[in-house]
C-alpha cells in the first residue's frame, strides 16, 4: 500500500536497475577514483603598475605563460588602484610555471614574480628579459596549501 502511494506521489527510492542512479554512486571505488583523478587548480590575480617616473600609459598589458600555453591574456585597467589586472583560474598546482608580462607587446618587469628562470623552448625565449645574469623569464610557484 505504501509503495502504491509512493509511486503515485513520485517518491520512489532509486533502485540499482534505475537508469537515473549513477553507477559511481553505487560503486564507492569509482567515486574515489574520480576524486583522485581531479586536477588540483587555483586562481591567481596578476597585477602590473606603471613604473615610477613613467607617465605614458600603455595601449595594452598582457600576461602569457605556461599556464595559458603561451597565449596572451589581456589585463584590464583598474582606475581605483591605478593598476592593470586579471584573475586567471584553473592554473595547475604542484608545479613551477614560467610567464611574462607584456606591455605594448614587449616584456616588462613584474615585481610580484616568485623568481627568475632560464627560458626553456622557443615560446619562452621570445618573451625573455635580459638581466645582468643573462636572459630570464618569471616564475610562479603553484603549490597547494
Amino acid at each position: 500500500m505504501l509503495e502504491l502511494i509512493g509511486d503515485f506521489l513520485c517518491l520512489k527510492a532509486p533502485r540499482k536497475s534505475d537508469p537515473l542512479v549513477s553507477k559511481s554512486l553505487l560503486n564507492g571505488s569509482s567515486l574515489r577514483k574520480d576524486f583522485s583523478e581531479r586536477k588540483q587548480v587555483f586562481s591567481k590575480v596578476f597585477r602590473w603598475q606603471l613604473p615610477d617616473r613613467h607617465t605614458r600609459e600603455p595601449v595594452s598589458v598582457e600576461v602569457t605563460g605556461s599556464f595559458t600555453n603561451w597565449e596572451k591574456v589581456p589585463l584590464t585597467y583598474d582606475r581605483a588602484r591605478d593598476t592593470w589586472q586579471v584573475m586567471l583560474h584553473e592554473i595547475r598546482n604542484n608545479r613551477t610555471h614560467h610567464y611574462m608580462i607584456l606591455v605594448d607587446g614587449k616584456p616588462a618587469y613584474d615585481k610580484h614574480n616568485d623568481g627568475l628562470a632560464f627560458p626553456q623552448g622557443s615560446e619562452e625565449a621570445q618573451y625573455q628579459i635580459m638581466t645582468d645574469k643573462g636572459p630570464r623569464v618569471f616564475m610562479l610557484f603553484a603549490q597547494t596549501k
